[in-house]
């Protein structure tokens, strides 16, 4: 019997189908020789401190640092977790083959292995490795079913980067808060969340320190044509003046005239990332938000593995594209010329040496009708850039003119599209081109009267981040990079992974590090402080972390050994503690945790919103009081914990007994277990007043 094991249980229906196994059991279904089970995402974690030793519980600095000797795994608390990892270890038992069918990536290698660890299972084990959930794509998978030892690095880079940040979050969140916020409020440190923080408040200081410069820029209007002054800005309005007292009475002389043809090839295809600030940009959705769309368009059959970091297509799918093109039946105005003719075979599409796990994000050419609108724009966005990748490069005509007056020299330049080529999926950039300026036929040594211009301007700031920005400087590790194929080369480096910048940023959210100001990301006070706090730039550097990220990829290629990497973690760690241990205390500010919170960000971010020390009755961070491992977050309905994809169900209504509580009333409930009296109630119809107590299975009720 071969066991299949699965990441949730919709797949294992999907593979369980291809494979006939119809027989639904009690967790798994079964048929044809096969089994297929499903986890739930993570259904193990690593150990907590006090699962290592006792003296671990409590938070003391005389503890710190926390290494343990040999690390391990334990399931995760939540209903269902037990049961169904039984179920899974119970199959293993008797089984003759396992094959992971986990998703075909870093985390999903992780999941998976740590499953079988625990199970003590030592079967053979094939792996499921695909790009789609097509039911081609499935079959030709089970057909070409990779040897599981054959990911063995994958799983060590995993597995290394887990531990590492174990090691960094357990310890340095612990040695910041009992240094700095008196042990009420939580300072949460992570590798990769602590960097990008310090980027987003860096570049809040850089805003708020700008001194604005004036300048002034001299401009002339010939033939009505726009020209400028090739000296650029004047940094006193007296140089500027003298230049216009010097030309205003002379003719302007046309220099030379010179139109060349130029190309424009259609954009890269999506990697997550881009796809994020895409959709950022286009629909001000978050990295969070778009994930979430991209995953259901996956496991709609839609669309290819969205968690990828490549822009590329291997070369052995170039004889499936016209299938594809042929099935996006939505699209045949623009797909028929394409099938009409050979289709192109550009190495900016097709490049081997640039595929990792997966190749870029593409569409299967399967329709599916239930989409919400947010999925609809998703899916278009990501069919129109393939569609764009076959068409031929918009051709157009670059106009330079240069012209001169007395001794000054003035530039012109203009664009005209003469072939749309793939632009024609993209009718409104098009018109946003058509904001190049008109340029009329010019005959050197022409010349005339012209109307010259002194603009007085002001030096401007950087830009707040926003996620799209915040997205590509974590992508290439803080540094300004707008060349494509740079940012390709640096990719290595970045800090976090596709796919899990998205929650990165969620988590500075989560933390009240960081809130939303429309669609820029603002610090909060609490954030500023803890980054000015940090006085070691190992922990704030996007720089370092992106090599450190660099070294778990090189661990998966086999460059790099897994236990050095660890070795120098917790060196770091050993260090780091040392340090801050001898640092001077001063106590950090926690702002109130409030409703108003994101409306008074940029307030909050300057100092002026109300704030509170960290003697404060509220928590920076609640943990969730039934599987101790996730934090509360605030949904429509109920505060629930973060941990609900992993299976716990925790959750608390805004409304209780026919009354609405306030956050704080829930706050207080969830962190000491029970409120204090609360009037209002509605107990079988009759008014009532009570209080409200979470029981020992973290359910509410209440006593009257």
């Amino acid at each position: 019997m071969k066991v299949c094991i699965a990441e949730k249980p919709s797949v294992a229906r999907e593979i369980a189908r291809i494979l006939k196994a119809n027989s639904r059991r009690d967790g798994y279904f079964e048929g044809n020789g096969y089994q297929v089970t499903w986890t739930f995402g993570h259904l193990c974690t690593l150990k907590t401190p006090d699962d290592y030793s006792p003296q671990w519980k409590p938070w003391r600095m005389n503890m710190l640092p926390m290494i343990p000797t040999r690390f391990g795994i334990k399931l995760i608390d939540g209903n269902g977790i037990e049961k169904q990892f039984n179920t899974i270890k119970t199959l293993l038992d008797s089984c003759d083959e396992v094959i992971n069918c986990g998703d075909a990536g870093i985390e999903g290698e992780l999941i998976q292995r740590w499953v079988i660890l625990k199970a003590q299972c030592e079967k053979p084990i094939k792996r499921l490795w695909i790009s789609s959930m097509t039911d081609e794509a499935i079959k030709e998978g089970f057909e070409k079913l990779k040897n599981g030892d054959d990911f063995n690095r994958l799983y060590a880079a995993g597995n290394a980067r887990a531990i590492g940040d174990w090691l960094l979050g357990m310890n340095a969140s612990r040695l910041y808060t009992l240094k700095y916020a008196n042990g009420k409020g939580v300072l949460s440190i992570g590798r990769v969340q602590t960097p990008t923080l310090a980027l987003i408040v860096n570049r809040y200081e850089e805003i708020q320190n700008f001194v604005s410069e004036t300048f002034w820029e001299i401009k002339t209007s010939y033939r009505d044509v726009i020209f400028n002054s090739t000296k650029g800005r004047f940094s006193s309005v007296e140089e500027a003046s003298k230049v216009i007292d010097e030309i205003k009475t002379e003719a302007f002389k046309i220099v030379s005239f010179e139109k060349k043809k130029g190309r424009e090839a259609p954009p890269k295809l999506f990697d997550l990332t881009s796809l994020q600030v895409e959709c950022n940009k286009k629909f001000s959705y978050s990295a969070d938000e778009t994930l979430k769309y991209i995953q259901s368009l996956y496991e709609k059959k839609m669309v290819t593995y969205p968690r990828v970091d490549t822009t590329f297509l291997p070369t052995d799918m170039y004889p499936k594209i016209e299938g594809i093109l042929k099935n996006l039946k939505p699209y045949a105005n623009f797909t028929t010329p394409l099938l009409s003719a050979k289709i192109k075979k550009s190495k900016k599409v097709f490049d081997d040496s640039k595929i990792t796990d997966h190749h870029a994000i593409v569409p299967t050419g399967m329709m599916n009708q239930a989409l919400i609108k947010e999925e609809k724009w998703v899916y278009d966005t990501i069919t129109r850039r393939f569609i764009a990748a076959f068409y031929p490069d918009c051709m157009v005509m670059n106009t330079t003119v240069m012209g001169r007056v007395a001794q000054h020299e003035f530039k012109a330049t203009g664009k005209v599209i003469e072939s749309e080529g793939w632009r024609v999926l993209y009718p409104k950039k098009e018109k946003e081109n058509s904001s190049e300026q008109i340029m009329p036929v010019f005959e050197k040594g022409e010349s005339g009267v012209h109307s010259p211009d002194l603009l007085e301007k002001q030096t401007q700031p950087p830009k707040l981040y926003t996620e799209a920005t915040l997205l590509r400087a974590m992508e290439t590790a803080g540094k300004q990079v707008d060349d494509e194929e740079l940012r390709e080369a640096m990719k290595d480096n970045g800090i976090g992974r596709p796919s899990t910048r998205a929650n990165i940023i969620e988590t500075l959210f989560k933390r009240r590090f960081v809130v939303r100001e429309r669609k820029n990301l603002v610090p909060t006070l609490t954030g500023i402080q803890l980054i000015h706090t940090i006085k070691n730039d190992l922990l704030k550097s996007a720089e370092l972390t992106g090599i450190w990220e660099n070294k778990l990829r090189k661990i998966e290629k086999g460059d790099y050994d897994a236990h050095l990497f660890l070795d120098e973690m917790k060196q770091m760690v050993r260090d780091l503690v040392l340090e801050v241990k001898r640092e001077s205390h001063k106590t950090i500010l926690i702002e109130e945790q409030n409703d108003t919170d994101s409306k008074k960000s940029s307030k909050t971010a300057s100092g002026d919103a109300k704030k509170k020390s960290v003697n404060a009755t509220e928590p920076l961070v609640l943990t969730c009081p039934k599987c101790k491992k996730g934090t509360i977050l605030k949904g429509n309905r109920a505060f629930g914990c973060s941990e609900f994809k992993n299976g716990c169900d925790f959750k608390v209504l805004f409304e209780q007994y026919g009354k609405k509580l306030t956050d704080k009333q829930i706050h207080t409930l969830i962190q000491n277990g029970k409120t204090r009296k609360i009037k209002g109630f509605t107990i079988d119809g009759h008014p009532a007043d009570g209080i409200l107590i979470l029981d020992d299975t973290a359910n509410v009720r209440i006593e009257i």
